[in-house]
Order: C-alpha cells, then sequence, then structure tokens
C-alpha cells in the first residue's frame, strides 16, 4: 500500500534534519573563518604599531616601579611572542565589531523580521560595552591592581617584571573585563528571545550576585576585597542596567506583537 500523498516518511525526514544540521555548521564554519580572518587583518596592522601599543599598555606598571627599573625578558623568544600576543589582543578589539557582526548573521535567521531590524544596535552597543569593558580594566583597575602588587618590594625583595607574565596577565583582564561588560547586550538579547524575564532576573539577584564575586575572584590578580571590588561594582550596576535593558525589550516586544 502507498502511503498518503504528502505525508512524508521518516526516512525523508530525518534526511531534512540532516541536511539542516549540515548547512548550520558549514554557515558556522564560514563565520568562524571571516572572524578569524578579520581578527588576523586587524593583529597584522596592530603590530605595524606595536611599540606605541607596548608602551601604552605597560605604562600602569611603568608608573610604580622603582627608578631605573624595567620590564625584562628571560628568554630570546619572548619578548617577540609577547609582541604577537598583544598584536593578537589589540586585533580582537579592534575586530570586534565583524566578530559581533558575524555572531549576528550567524543566529538572525532564526528571529523574527522586526528582530531582525536590531542589528546594528547590537553590533554597536556589544562594541561599546566590550571596548568600554577594556578601557575600564585599564584605566581603574590595572593601576590599582599593580600598585598593590608593587608594595610587597623591599630589602629581601626587588620588583623586576617579565614581559611576558605581566603582558599574560594584562590580556586576561582586558578580554576578561570586555567579555564581562556584554552582561547587558547578552541580557537584552536573550529578553528578546523570552528565556529570561525582568521578574527571573530579579528573584535570582541574589544567585547573580555570588557569581559576580567569583567572576570578580578570579579575574583580579590580587586578593586584597578593594580590587576585586572595583571589578564586582562594575559588574553589580551592569547586572542592574540588564534588568532594566530587559523590561525595555519585553515592553517592545509587546507592543509589536500586538
Amino acid at each position: 500500500m502507498t502511503e498518503e500523498k504528502g505525508k512524508e516518511s521518516p526516512e525523508t525526514t530525518q534526511t531534512e534534519e540532516e541536511i539542516s544540521l549540515s548547512e548550520h555548521l558549514a554557515e558556522l564554519r564560514n563565520r568562524l573563518i571571516i572572524s578569524f580572518l578579520g581578527v588576523a587583518v586587524a593583529a597584522a596592522v596592530c603590530y605595524a604599531f606595536i611599540d606605541p601599543i607596548f608602551n601604552l599598555i605597560s605604562a600602569p606598571l611603568v608608573a610604580i616601579l622603582p627608578p631605573g627599573t624595567s620590564l625584562i625578558f628571560t628568554s630570546y623568544p619572548e619578548a617577540f611572542f609577547t609582541y604577537l600576543k598583544l598584536a593578537l589582543t589589540a586585533g580582537v578589539f579592534v575586530a570586534s565589531p565583524l566578530i559581533l557582526y558575524e555572531i549576528w548573521a550567524f543566529i538572525a535567521p532564526g528571529l523574527y523580521e522586526q528582530e531582525k531590524r536590531l542589528a546594528l544596535p547590537f553590533i554597536f552597543f556589544s562594541s561599546l560595552f566590550f571596548v568600554g569593558g577594556g578601557l575600564f580594566g585599564y584605566i581603574v583597575v590595572f593601576p590599582a591592581a599593580f600598585r598593590f602588587l608593587a608594595q610587597f618590594t623591599g630589602e629581601n625583595f626587588k620588583l623586576m617584571p617579565s614581559v611576558s607574565e605581566y603582558f599574560t596577565l594584562s590580556t586576561r583582564l582586558l578580554l576578561g573585563f570586555g567579555i564581562s561588560f556584554e552582561l547587558p547586550v547578552l541580557m537584552a538579547f536573550l529578553g528578546l528571545l523570552r528565556i529570561v524575564t525582568p521578574s527571573m532576573l530579579r528573584k535570582n539577584r541574589k544567585y547573580a550576585l555570588l557569581i559576580i564575586f567569583v567572576i570578580a575572584a578570579v579575574l583580579t590578580p590580587t586578593p586584597d576585597v578593594m580590587n576585586q571590588m572595583l571589578m564586582a561594582g562594575p559588574l553589580i550596576l551592569l547586572y542592574e542596567l540588564s534588568i532594566w535593558c530587559v523590561q525595555l525589550v519585553s515592553l517592545r516586544k509587546k507592543d509589536t506583537d500586538t
């Protein structure tokens, strides 16, 4: 007996799902390749200006070093790989609008037409918060953290910072602050998808505060409470801003639905 007309067999449905999955994976691969190429090009451009970038990033540490002290390296390739790491980190910040656009372009097909129009605000505010987080870490946290660490010098200890260790710590902090400051944009997007609601965020505020202080303890290079508060304080404010953003998105979505 033949199957009814228009009725799909399990084999046909499975084949379509496999094709759909392979298309999504191919799309993800293409987006990743474009993002990596963008970062590579930006890193190459940044490497052409690596000395000014090096001086800029090392300025918070150089300012608290004793007179006659400078950054050192203990192996021949250390300085070279530090330059590469620094250029790559700078390239990530320069190419962040492209990376965020590729993220949006990957998830946009699953959104409604009115939601797709938010591409420009999403890219703009995501880039703004990412760069703003890095600047906050550089301007506020770096001087306080390195001043705290440098106070342990004395007769028995002499501060001779390695370029590799310093820039490994610096890049971790810059990227950590940049990603952490994406919290309002991420929550607004989840609110757009109705995964989170303002009431949910308010109800789970105490758990969010606990997670924020854990993140602050992991990201900050010093164990003192003051430097951890410099990290946790802005994240708490960003969490409260996230609630407001989700509320705004929810009201907008309710208006468009009606």
